[in-house]
């Protein structure tokens, strides 16, 4: 059950990711500071997206969900879908 709680954690996260997202969306153009920020928060995304994601496969396969890692946005940003 702690792995599942973790896992409620990543998504709180994530949806505290995302209405940030939109707040900044819905400012229309961004200055520069701003912009560097939705940049930041879309990589954080994929982060924790991915994070979900391979603690889900771990638990699927049988394997030690605790195992799944964040990796550096180099690997999740070049994901498609």
């Amino acid at each position: 059950m702690e792995q599942q709680g973790k896992d409620v954690s990543v998504l709180a996260h994530i949806q505290r990711l995302v209405a940030e997202e939109h707040r900044l969306f819905e400012q229309g153009e961004l200055a520069p500071d701003k912009s560097k920020r939705l940049a930041e928060v879309q990589v954080e995304l994929d982060q924790c997206w991915d994070l979900l994601r391979q603690r889900r496969a771990f638990r699927e396969t049988g394997g030690d969900a605790s195992q799944a890692h964040v990796r550096p946005p180099e690997v999740v940003e070049k994901y498609i879908g």
